[in-house]
């Protein structure tokens, strides 16, 4: 039998024999590709690039407004390789197994949700933001969680997830395992730190020029964050307050017969000085205040942009400077009256006092469910600040009769202008400027309508304010009362595109920084403590901050304490030396 040679007739009369692997499509090839197993490594190189991309156009969004050309296009490569050396490097510690699953997960939804808030709202997600996470209640919780949210956190994490889940994650021996995770390490945490040598005198001015950049990597600050705050507690031992109360006694004017002081200290929430009538806003925004003569110190600065950073300092007697650098806390305002003997109380409606009043009486506007003032102030589990005036005569005469005779402190803790639910800040009787963004989602409100809804609620403190004066006037009788307003920080409202508040302060913009200061001083008050109201009127454009608190409301009450010092005290240069 003879055999056809090749390209003879009869290998011409058969049939093509297919290749042994056809080409597949390129849809086929994408498939394999997704549902291809991956090692652990590989794994988390894959998620540290989609990261990279997809959980930091916050970065990118400010890089491309500081850097534009080559140049511009080189400093985002260089900041993306950096970037994922890190995130890889972070990363290949937890590339052992397919039971790192979750933890995984768990990452890309921090991402997502991280990337969110700092791409709508311009946060920044420090430790300082993660602790007052940790501290918020449920309403301001609730006014956060939108569609938007859901929404961009499934573009972010949904992908990836998918992806994930139903994926096979190859085993590996234990030696094989720890080398590649070793090598993995190594080699990414090399190529980061080369890259950012070869960088480094392009990159140190950038970031030293527009130091908010080193907050936006994402997620390697929020989770270093996280963790930071979670691990405090573990490494910090507990450690004795440190006491100032001592020589402190009532001063020189409780001696002589007359009314005890009462001080209303309300402490103000997110509010703008900048929008204030009082202070020369174009929109008629405290008429209320103004008709009761009040005195308002139009230059006064927060101790931080957030309640968990300012509350504790301005009632500090460290001031700013030295309360950040304390290595110990200390007591405050509230034990030195009380130590004077004066009674002290306490009355919130927000979530909590931040350690302010451990030691001293306190209450909250929570007290009112159920009640029928509850019911008409209270809904969702938070209460308008009218609530904080509610039974303030049973509050009064609750207070031990004997302190009560020297004098009262009542600090009353505000919701104030609490974002981004703006509009519950206020009641319709108060919403004079319409109209008004109705959704939490700020970077969606018409930058007029997002100014009327949060104007109507300065208008609504302005009330409360008011009230809050009618009320001292009504104890007039067996009281000398002032009323002592100061807002904690201020709030962004989509200037340089950012919202809400918390941006660290050094380049925190004044608009979380300036915030209002109001008082009003009873004539028997005055008279008391020796202030001439004129010589006040021209000092209201003094430069003032959270740093005057403590004094002043020391200089008030006539409390002496080593503490005191009669600099930082506005009403000091204001009293009449005439009178003993």
């Amino acid at each position: 039998m003879t055999l056809a040679k090749e390209g003879g007739p009869a290998a011409a009369g058969r049939a093509p024999v297919p290749p042994a692997n056809p080409p597949r499509s390129l849809l086929e090839r994408l498939r394999q590709a997704w549902t291809a197993p991956r090692s652990p490594q590989a794994v988390v190189l894959i998620l540290a690039l989609w990261l990279t991309v997809a959980g930091n156009l916050a970065l990118w969004r400010a890089l491309a407004g500081l850097q534009s050309g080559p140049r511009g296009v080189a400093v985002v490569i260089g900041v993306a390789v950096i970037l994922m050396a890190a995130m890889t490097t972070f990363l290949s510690l937890t590339a052992w197994s397919r039971w790192m699953k979750p933890l995984w997960l768990a990452v890309v939804l921090a991402a997502a949700v991280s990337q969110h808030y700092m791409l709508n709202f311009g946060a920044v997600i420090d430790t300082t933001m993660i602790a007052n996470v940790v501290e918020t209640n449920v309403g301001e919780a609730r006014d956060l969680l939108t569609w938007t949210l859901l929404g961009n956190v499934l573009l972010v994490a949904a992908p990836p997830a998918l992806w994930l889940v139903p994926l096979r994650v190859t085993r590996q021996s234990l030696a094989r395992k720890t080398l590649r995770v070793v090598v993995l390490f190594a080699a990414s945490l090399a190529l980061g730190l080369a890259v950012t040598a070869a960088m480094y005198s392009v990159l140190a001015p950038l970031v030293r020029n527009n130091m908010g950049l080193r907050y936006l990597p994402n997620p390697v600050v929020p989770i270093w964050s996280a963790v930071k705050v979670a691990i405090r507690p573990l490494t910090s031992r507990p450690k004795a307050i440190v006491p100032i109360t001592a020589g402190t006694a009532l001063g020189p004017s409780h001696a002589k017969p007359g009314k005890p002081p009462l001080l209303v200290l309300v402490v103000g929430e997110t509010a703008r000085a900048d929008h204030f009538s009082l202070n020369g806003y174009a929109r008629d925004t405290t008429p209320e205040l103004a008709a009761r003569g009040v005195l308002s110190f139009r230059d006064v600065w927060s101790c931080g942009t957030n309640t968990l950073a300012s509350v504790p300092c301005m009632f500090s007697s460290l001031g700013k400077a030295a309360f950040e650098k304390r290595q110990a806390e200390h007591e405050n305002l509230l034990d030195v009256v009380q130590a004077a003997g004066m009674a002290v109380l306490w009355i919130d409606n927000q979530a909590g006092c931040k350690s302010v009043c451990e030691r001293v009486g306190s209450a909250s506007t929570s007290e009112l469910a159920g009640t029928p003032a509850g019911n008409r102030l209270c809904s969702d589990n938070e209460c308008l600040d009218e609530a904080l005036l509610e039974g303030l005569d049973a509050r009064l005469a609750a207070l031990p009769a004997e302190r009560r005779s020297k004098g009262v402190l009542l600090v009353m803790h505000q919701m104030g202008s609490h974002g981004p639910a703006y509009g519950r800040r206020s009641t319709e009787a108060y919403k004079r400027f319409k109209p008004e963004c109705r959704t939490t989602t700020l970077g969606d409100c018409v930058p007029a309508e997002l100014v009327n809804v949060y104007d109507n609620s300065i208008a609504y403190t302005d009330h409360v304010l008011a009230r809050t004066i009618d009320w001292l006037r009504s104890q007039d009788a067996a009281f000398a009362p002032a009323m002592l307003y100061v807002s904690d920080h201020g709030e962004s409202l989509g200037e340089f595109g950012v919202f809400l508040h918390g941006v660290p302060y050094p380049f925190a913009p004044d608009a979380q920084k300036h915030v209002p200061m109001v008082a009003w001083l009873g004539e028997g008050i005055a008279r008391r403590a020796r202030i001439d109201p004129a010589c006040l009127r021209g000092r209201l454009d003094a430069r003032l901050s959270h740093d005057n608190l403590y004094h002043s409301v020391l200089g008030l009450l006539d409390v002496a304490t080593p503490t005191y010092d009669a600099g930082l005290d506005i009403w000091a240069a204001c009293k009449r030396r005439d009178e003993g």
